[in-house]
């Protein structure tokens, strides 16, 4: 039997209807159905304060960032859907990989991300469907030490392009999403195996 890669899949939003949820939701399906074993998360279940040096040298990691981070470090790869706020990724997302990215006794700085492959994809009201942020996070995620496949995926119009099971209306975009997934699950795969 192959490895099937551990894949960990979110979406840099806390709205409850957010596009990117959806999104992302897409993309674990696609990525089960290829092989892999998925987590797919909400980062509103890991509620932290705005990173801030001074708090963590008085406090500590907050317990939701080292529960994030140990979530972070069991997966290969990640499966990420960022909204796109004033052409970069979201606060959420942001702060998220700020708390996780922080040395901590024995746990080294961006311990739970290097290594990591990542698809990252984004969905948008915004005709560009928010790819000017996908150029920001692939920036920083490559920078902690991230494989990011080349492929990305964007929907623009997001907000006419899901139907009511959560699925594309546009069958080039489902597609795209679902050879994001696949891809990432052969990279992953090849690379752990």
């Amino acid at each position: 039997m192959s490895y099937a890669p551990a894949i960990l899949a979110f979406a840099g939003s806390a709205r409850e209807a957010s596009l990117n949820k959806k999104l992302v939701a897409l993309a674990a399906d696609a990525a089960r159905q290829a092989g892999a074993s998925v987590d797919l998360i909400d980062l509103r279940d890991y509620p932290m304060p705005l990173y801030d040096g001074d708090l963590q040298e008085k406090e500590g990691i907050p317990e939701q960032a080292k529960r994030l981070r140990e979530t972070i470090a069991a997966h290969d790869g990640l499966l990420i859907a960022s909204p796109e706020y004033n052409s970069a990724y979201a606060p959420l997302l942001k702060n998220a990989i700020d708390w996780t990215s922080r040395p901590d006794g024995d746990v080294p700085m961006l311990a739970c991300w290097r290594d990591k492959t990542a698809g990252i994809m984004a969905a948008s009201p915004s005709v560009l469907g928010g790819m000017r942020g996908l150029v920001h996070l692939r920036a920083l995620l490559g920078a902690i030490g991230v494989l990011v496949l080349p492929e990305q995926v964007t929907i623009p119009y997001a907000d006419a392009q899901f139907d009511d099971a959560g699925r594309l209306t546009d069958p080039e975009l489902q597609t795209a999403v679902e050879n994001l997934a696949q891809r990432l699950t052969d990279v992953v795969r090849r690379l752990y195996a």
